[in-house]
């Protein structure tokens, strides 16, 4: 049963702001949060400085285990390296532990420096894949111990394929990030569609993420791609950039240049709520799209209509960006109830609220899939679907995209970059 008339926006939590494979909290919120604590109460001033402390020794908690357990696997655990060897290593690990969370706030933080963001993006993707593969290693470290292989030969030989496969893992993943994206096709039934639509090409398009790394002629490339595709709609499903639209205007400007038929729609990512969103809604109105701000429009042709919708992220409510919200009612406000609808909304997880109103088709992004394995893991806690196209209710089928661009650190592994074409067919 379709409802259009209510809107069931689940409300997120401040803390999970941008919550995702996408986001680090590098310290306590701000906006109206803060302003708030300025006039509290000692108790609660108190309460607010307790939090903050925690969230602290969490962070160092966390930067303690991501650089300690590579360390120890490459450096010691009974590998008996030279100690020049050992004094090398360990200043290198030590200052990059000291070094990433002052240039991840230099980088993300209000000074937005791009130098300091890229040095700590690629420590972070770096450290983490040797996180991940320093864990896996302990299952080589006991294979060794039951073939009877001592140390220090036993734990040089993990060693050294942890140096290898990491560095093998990184090189490979800075190229998949790094290339235009693989063109991944797959029919989606829409019983509700008329037959003058059957066989309409929607190409999608998710979490570029214009940011720190120049990518003005990677953009440019992505556009002729997507030209290639002739495409009846392209969507964008959010997360454009990270920064303002004045600082990535000219990696998004090929947008500008894609073409399709009957329309070319955006929608707001969490990232856009991090900076300026109704900058960047004005910037792709200006690009030639269509910004669903809580807004639909119709395209027809033989005789056959198709809604296509597109709500704020579910972040944008406590953005404190006035007008900016979820808001699935408005989005469908005045919409033929008999025509299929197209939802465009970046994180998964607000397919819930698609299921509950008898939307046929939501497109996403937010995940990118996990974008370094094994993230994809963790995005799963958080998020309904990593990627693909799945069945929600009755009616509702939700298409995942693993994302167009990256966030952050510049690497993909085991998580391939997409531009999607989605044919739609009626029943």
């Amino acid at each position: 049963m379709t409802d259009y008339e209510s809107d069931r926006s689940e409300p997120v939590a401040p803390s999970a702001r941008g919550g995702g494979p996408d986001t680090v909290v590098l310290g306590p919120s701000s906006g109206a949060e803060g302003q708030a604590d300025a006039g509290a109460s000692p108790a609660t001033r108190g309460g607010t400085a307790v939090r903050t402390l925690r969230r602290l020794a969490i962070l160092v908690s966390v930067l303690i285990a991501l650089f300690f357990l590579p360390w120890w696997t490459l450096f010691s655990a009974g590998t008996d390296w030279p100690f020049p060897v050992v004094l090398v290593g360990t200043a290198l690990f030590v200052a990059a532990g000291f070094a990433l969370p002052v240039l991840m706030v230099m980088g993300h933080g209000r000074r937005r420096s791009d130098r300091a963001a890229r040095v700590a993006d690629t420590t972070l993707g770096v450290v983490w894949v040797l996180f991940a593969w320093s864990a896996l290693s302990g299952l080589l470290r006991l294979v060794l111990i039951v073939l009877g292989v001592g140390d220090p030969a036993r734990s040089r030989i993990v060693s050294v394929l942890l140096a290898v496969v990491g560095a093998g893992l990184l090189a490979w993943g800075y190229r998949e990030a790094m290339r235009v994206p693989r063109v991944v096709r797959l029919d989606v039934t829409v019983p509700r569609l008329g037959r003058g639509l059957d066989g309409t090409r929607v190409v999608v398009l998710a979490d570029t993420h214009y940011g720190p790394i120049d990518r003005a002629g990677w953009s440019a490339r992505v556009a002729e791609a997507v030209n290639e595709l002739d495409a009846d709609v392209v969507c964008h499903a959010g997360d454009i950039a990270d920064g303002s639209p004045d600082q990535r205007r000219e990696q998004a400007a090929p947008l500008g240049t894609m073409r399709s038929r009957l329309a070319k729609v955006y929608v707001t990512g969490n990232h856009e709520y991090s900076g300026e969103a109704q900058g960047w809604l004005d910037l792709m109105a200006e690009l030639g799209w269509e910004p669903l701000h809580n807004h639909h429009v119709v395209v027809e042709r033989g005789g056959a209509g198709l809604v296509l919708a597109g709500v704020d992220d579910v972040t944008a409510e406590y953005s404190g960006q006035t007008g900016h919200r979820a808001n699935l009612a408005g989005a469908l406000a005045g919409a033929d109830p008999d025509l299929p609808v197209l939802l465009v909304a970046h994180q998964p997880k607000y397919v819930r609220q698609a299921a509950s109103a008898g939307i046929d088709l939501q497109i996403s992004g937010h995940t990118h899939g996990g974008q370094i394995w094994p993230f994809n893991f963790l995005v799963r806690i958080d998020q309904p679907v990593v990627h693909g196209l799945s069945r929600h209710g009755e009616r509702t089928q939700l298409y995942t995209s693993r994302g167009t661009g990256f966030w952050g650190p510049p690497f993909r592994i085991f998580a391939p970059s997409e531009i999607t074409v989605l044919t739609l067919r009626s029943e």
